[in-house]
């Protein structure tokens, strides 16, 4: 499958107008580097996951309203098998399931973690529970308040708005490993509702090549393979390596999701990245550019670096500030 992710704008950036008579020359809109020519998309990661409490319907409804161009669910399944938007299996950090007392024992050791998992956990016991925000850092008056939302439920609401989503398949060959393969679902729910052609109003991502060459091989939905730095697992490698070459990734994906560390070394430098992709048909999407970074990185300078390599999409926590950034360019 070789399919381009397409934009879902088709302006051009905004054009700042000057203050000055009409005589004087106006300043000349941005040139995007992106594969179509059109703005950068941003990303809702996790909704509006910066403000309220991630992957809650209450989230990805504040981002759209903020302006973004796709909502980001994280899928997880059930042990009925239903896929549900969290961004990990464990619940302990991002629900009130501690203080639930009729789910005590349900706790339990998963490799080095104890903690509750929500395999399981049936979708009605999961609809008992509140979602919380898991960063200390951020707002806690929404906690205990929002449901966890099926992958349904989330197209729904992306559907009534008209955006876009691009759903992260988490974890598939540890569910596939315990008879709850999400790949069956996944197709069923995209072919259902047309979502399973290369025109789609949707892209699917995952860590995993495996589990997208098994849903190129279903369906021509835009697949987005995401990397990270192996030196992040192997000290040995260099630190711009990513865990999937490009040219590895070419045959079955559409676009790629690298961390930003890929896109821009130490002292700064475009690493080339961007364009090698690009020279692939390869749509690029980095991860992830959030307000509430240490106090030495400028949200907003970093922000402009990216938009200005061409990257197609940016994951970001806070929508509201990357599409202020990018209507300022």
């Amino acid at each position: 499958m070789r399919h381009i992710l397409l934009s879902a704008l088709s302006g051009l950036a905004v054009i700042a107008c000057s203050t000055e008579p009409v005589s004087e020359p106006a300043s000349e809109p941005h040139v995007w580097q992106t594969l179509d020519g059109a703005p950068t998309l941003v990303i809702a990661h996790r909704g509006a996951s910066g403000e309220l409490p991630e992957h809650t319907l209450e989230a990805y409804q504040l981002a759209i309203e903020q302006g973004a161009d796709i909502i980001e669910p994280d899928l997880v399944m059930t042990r009925d098998g239903v896929l549900v938007a969290r961004h990990d299996r464990y619940l302990s950090t991002t629900t009130n399931v501690a203080d639930r007392p009729e789910f005590a024992e349900r706790r339990r050791m998963s490799g080095q973690r104890e903690d509750w998992w929500v395999e399981d956990f049936t979708l009605a016991e999961l609809r008992t529970l509140r979602a919380r925000q898991p960063r200390a850092d951020r707002d806690q008056t929404f906690n205990d308040q929002f449901l966890i939302p099926t992958f349904e439920n989330v197209l729904d609401l992306a559907a009534a708005a008209g955006v876009r989503t691009e759903p992260e398949v988490k974890a598939p060959g540890h569910f596939v490993s315990i008879g709850l393969d999400p790949l069956p679902e996944l197709v069923r729910i995209l072919r259902e509702r047309g979502l399973d052609g290369a025109d789609a109003a949707t892209s699917v991502q995952c860590f995993e090549p495996a589990f997208l060459a098994r849903l190129d091989a279903e369906i021509d939905t835009p697949l987005l393979m995401l990397v990270f730095p192996m030196q992040e697992i192997d000290p040995d490698v260099g630190p711009l390596v990513p865990s999937v070459a490009l040219a590895d990734m070419a045959g079955f994906a559409d676009g790629v999701g690298p961390s930003k560390a890929l896109l821009i070394d130490a002292e700064g430098a475009d690493t080339g990245f961007v364009a090698e992709a690009h020279a692939l048909g390869l749509a690029v999407h980095p991860w992830t550019f959030r307000d509430d970074q240490p106090a030495d990185i400028d949200t907003d300078a970093e922000l402009r670096r990216i938009y200005a390599l061409g990257v197609d999409g940016i994951f970001t926590d806070f929508p509201a500030t990357a599409i202020r950034v990018r209507d300022d360019m």
